[in-house]
């Protein structure tokens, strides 16, 4: 959600009515999130000015640990060097931090792939914001799911029930630091998820929906202690509740 929206904001910047604008002063205390969307707290330190040049020698974008050779347009100008200078800040300060943490297995490639494009700056921050678009798509619309055998089979449904809330085992990535909660598909892939964790006997799926607006499911490593929800359907494993 971060990237994203940093990315479309990058966007507009690159676009801007003004211009291509650059963000001088790139650190990740410059940005805060509002509402779901990443915001720049300060512009002061923002410019439509780019580097003026002659030939393309002229224009060497340098970082610390990079350098990148531009060309020099027929304008005098190093060509998008505001737009790559922004993008390759994306990538050094939140990118390498971000994406490759918490993404289901089959989509990490992907984020491998815009990763490694943008540390070498061969994505503009139109390819980027296409190739995040495609993976947020794959992402809401369960398209990532490989298939393999249907589980859910395995459980016994309970509607309008959940279990007491409680510290239980914990798993990673984690909403919450109580216990396992993830955000899922659907019932079908929570029954995978479960299966994977040696502790987990039993789910919940609940009414809450992260910012992609998939469920989130609760896993535990047991079922007792059921109490009436309207809002919440309880899946137990048949082996577990077999006594």
């Amino acid at each position: 959600q971060i990237c994203l929206s940093l990315v479309k904001l990058l966007f507009y910047l690159a676009h801007s009515p003004l211009g291509s604008i650059v963000l001088l002063d790139f650190q990740p205390r410059q940005f805060v999130m509002v509402d779901g969307n990443l915001k720049v707290t300060d512009m002061d330190d923002a410019s439509t000015e780019e580097l003026p040049c002659k030939e393309d020698n002229d224009c060497t974008l340098d970082f610390p640990t990079k350098s990148f050779p531009l060309k020099c347009s027929m304008a005098g100008k190093c060509e998008g060097i505001n737009e790559k200078k922004n993008l390759f800040n994306a990538y050094r300060y939140f990118f390498t931090y971000l994406l490759p943490h918490s993404a289901p297995p089959t989509l990490r490639p992907l984020l491998s792939d815009i990763l490694n494009a943008t540390g070498d700056l061969r994505y503009g921050i139109n390819e980027t914001l296409r190739a995040f678009e495609k993976v947020l798509h794959l992402y809401k619309s369960g398209l990532y799911l490989q298939k393999r055998p249907l589980l859910l089979k395995d459980y016994i449904s309970l509607k309008g029930f959940r279990t007491v809330e409680g510290e239980d085992y914990k798993c990673w990535p984690s909403y919450s630091h109580l216990g396992c909660l993830l955000s899922i598909h659907s019932a079908e892939e929570a029954a995978a998820i479960c299966n994977s964790q040696p502790q987990c006997q039993s789910f919940i799926v609940t009414q809450q929906r992260t910012w992609t607006g998939r469920p989130l499911a609760s896993f535990q490593s047991s079922w007792t202690d059921l109490i009436p929800d309207t809002n919440a359907v309880v899946y137990i494993k048949r082996s577990a509740s077999s006594g």
